[in-house]
């Protein structure tokens, strides 16, 4: 009997880590997104029993930081990437189709990573980008608009943070942890914190249907102390002036989370084909019978139909959300779409594929957990408003 599933992906990371240490990093787009490529072929060898197991993906961020993946965003000089945000979309979209849980795990880390660039003073941004390119870190976060605020009480020249979120995506297997505060006099503050400092814990309940691998549980902060001169974008202790790249911070977020559901979808289309072409009976009793599968004409359609909607669904993402809406159509056609997929799928491939050692249930559940935290309705809402009425979206947490 030869390995089984776990063990031949613990020998392909080892293989794959040993050879990108020896060869220079990607210098290019494309040669950044065949990498990412190389990640989600390893992923997808085991990737049914890991959402099975619900472990926590130590080895599997190990993986994305041995190919580069974690500091693309980074200055080459300091060891990173040098790669713009158009191409970080399509690296989760590429480690999407393996697995949406390492891809979401990537993507938030992206924008936490690049959130420093926006909320830090131009010297904290300089020096932050410095430490977590050089260091490789991941990032994760304890920042959740929807849960009541962590405060952040003034003690000397420290900020000392108090708080309980109920989910805090990326939290256990993190590095640098980025926590939002709300000081007395009702602004917010953020800093980045060392994941081990003692006053840091995971309550370790992630425990869901779907993106059962992004360790989305609820992370409690006690008397976390951070020097002022760490507190993002505070310069003795006032909020500097913001320009208007901050008000950014948002649409480049909301396109990660649609790249995620876009490789989902993408897929659970390729994974659904390979199933069709290889174990996929024709139905015997249509009339017009055929010898295989492939040939049945609501098979062809039903793919034809489904590819087309992921194609469309591609081509909205590449508008690259130049204004707020554009983002909120892209990413609610883009969810419908995966939904679609991720479920149609099953009335094409047949009853067997329904079977727990293939796995694809775990496409829709990804796609409909991941969706639930911005409802679909509210960006055709906001869709809608601006074709109707010409009114764009309200600033906001999710916009």
């Amino acid at each position: 009997m030869g390995n089984s599933n776990t063990e031949q992906a613990e020998q392909a990371r080892a293989a794959a880590s040993l050879q990108w240490k020896s060869s220079p990093k990607p210098s290019d787009r494309e040669s950044w997104i065949q990498r990412a490529k190389e990640v989600a072929n390893i992923l997808k060898i085991d990737a049914v029993e890991r959402d099975a197991a619900l472990k926590s993906p130590f080895a599997e961020l190990q993986l994305l930081k041995d190919a580069g993946l974690v500091n693309l965003l980074g200055p080459r000089k300091s060891g990173g990437g040098g790669e713009t945000w158009q191409t970080s979309y399509k690296v989760t979209t590429e480690i999407a189709k393996a697995d949406g849980s390492i891809a979401h795990l990537l993507g938030n880390h992206y924008s936490w990573f690049w959130s420093s660039q926006i909320l830090g003073t131009p010297e904290q941004a300089e020096r932050w980008l410095r430490e977590f390119t050089e260091g490789n870190y991941y990032l994760g976060g304890a920042v959740n608009p929807r849960n009541a605020d962590m405060t952040a009480v003034e003690d000397g020249e420290d900020l000392v943070f108090n708080g309980d979120k109920f989910f805090s995506t990326g939290g256990v297997i993190s590095d640098v942890t980025v926590l939002e505060g709300v000081l007395e006099n009702g602004t917010h503050v953020f800093a980045y914190v060392h994941t081990k400092n003692p006053g840091i814990s995971f309550k370790g309940d992630w425990d869901v249907i779907g993106q059962r691998l992004t360790e989305s549980g609820g992370c409690v902060i006690r008397n976390v102390r951070v020097p002022w001169s760490e507190a993002a974008g505070f310069s003795e202790k006032q909020l500097t002036p913001r320009d208007a790249y901050h008000d950014f911070v948002l649409p480049p977020v909301q396109l990660q989370f649609a790249a995620v559901h876009l490789g989902v979808a993408q897929g659970a289309l390729e994974a659904a084909a390979e199933y069709a072409r290889t174990k996929t009976r024709a139905w015997p009793y249509g009339g017009d019978n055929k010898a295989k599968a492939t040939e049945e004409w609501y098979i062809l359609e039903g793919f034809g139909r489904l590819q087309a909607k992921v194609w469309a669904a591609e081509a909205l993402i590449d508008l690259r959300g130049e204004v707020a809406v554009q983002v909120a159509a892209s990413k609610a056609q883009i969810i419908e779409t995966a939904l679609e997929t991720t479920s149609k799928i099953f009335e094409l491939i047949g009853a067997r594929s329904s079977l727990s050692i293939y796995g694809f249930d775990r496409f829709w559940r990804n796609t409909r957990v991941h969706s639930l935290h911005d409802p679909v309705a509210y960006k055709f809402r906001e869709v809608g408003s601006w074709s109707l009425l010409g009114d764009v979206p309200e600033p906001s947490w999710y916009t």
